[in-house]
């Protein structure tokens, strides 16, 4: 019989982290980070990390476990989560996935296999000193012309999975748009709840800038600022996340320090964007929107609430 699993997700600035936690507290759950960014030590402020006060002492999983040296992909993401699921499962608590990385949880939900993260090759290799020397335009100009659908779905500065794409495409001749199309059909080993929490687009975009302003505030630069002494630079992983490349191109002298809030506010109403047109992809989505709800956190989690309740009662 498939397990229950909850999902929820939503742009970033939404409320999704406080929203989780409560919902958590409710049905004796423990949550699963789907962030790429909250999985670093060290890199609170800027990916808006869940304090160990507002966790309110529901147990958290896939936060604060790697260094910001360290790769973090789709393919450790689903390993990591797996493993917490069982772990969740076996103490008969109920996981709740939360965050709004939409490729983690799409892996996750269907257990799809993403053979783009194999392991490294001469392909590769050459990809990467190709991106070095003429820039990642030019590497997403040759994604677009061996997988047009790939080059659409990944941003130019998704500079891994540029490559990584590419390199399936090299290594197997198909597309790797197409397998992904073959997973993403597999039925789901979960009996799953997959909520996507959204506002008005005005009321997003004023809360993001919000947040970004409250981030400068409690010390981002400063951040950035000893995550650079300890020697992350550009080209890490997680170096790439939104608030940390920004501020970093101001450090090093790139742009003006209001150039960098002024980016980095734009670049994540773009994000938002993009997050809310790859959910609206998916199978089997619950909208929660909050104006259908008053913009109550109360009715919004009542609903969930509800609706768990009585489907599993029938299931």
């Amino acid at each position: 019989m498939r397990k229950p699993l909850i999902i929820l997700t939503g742009p970033t600035a939404v409320g999704k982290t406080a929203l989780s936690i409560r919902l958590a507290q409710a049905l004796d759950g423990e949550i699963i980070s789907a962030d790429s960014m909250q999985v670093y030590r060290h890199m609170d402020i800027g990916s808006a990390k869940v304090t160990a006060e507002e966790m309110c002492g529901v147990p958290h999983h896939l936060i604060d476990i790697l260094d910001p040296q360290e790769e973090f992909n789709v393919t450790v993401f689903q390993s990591m989560a797996k493993e917490a699921l069982g772990g969740i499962y076996s103490r008969g608590h109920i996981p709740i996935v939360a965050g709004g990385t939409g490729f983690y949880i799409q892996a996750l939900l269907y257990d799809i296999d993403f053979k783009e993260n194999g392991t490294d090759s001469d392909i590769r290799q050459e990809l990467e000193q190709l991106g070095e020397e003429k820039g990642k335009e030019y590497l997403h100009q040759l994604l677009c012309k061996v997988d047009p659908e790939s080059a659409r779905q990944i941003h130019v500065n998704n500079y891994k999975r540029v490559i990584r794409a590419i390199e399936y495409y090299r290594l197997t001749g198909q597309q790797i748009s197409v397998h992904n199309q073959q997973e993403r059909e597999k039925s789901s080993p979960y009996r799953f709840y997959y909520y996507v929490l959204n506002c008005d687009r005005d009321l997003l975009y004023e809360r993001i800038d919000r947040r970004v302003d409250q981030m400068i505030k409690n010390g981002l630069i400063k951040e950035v600022e000893e995550l650079k002494k300890a020697g992350c630079r550009r080209g890490m992983v997680s170096m790439q996340g939104l608030g940390y490349k920004e501020i970093l191109d101001y450090l090093d002298g790139y742009c003006s320090f209001e150039e960098a809030v002024r980016i980095l506010k734009r670049d994540t109403r773009h994000f938002a964007k993009r997050q809310l047109t790859w959910f609206r992809r998916e199978r089997a989505v619950r909208w929660l929107n909050l104006e259908t709800f008053d913009s109550s956190p109360d009715q919004v989690l009542n609903h969930i609430l509800t609706e768990f309740r009585q489907e599993e009662a029938n299931a």
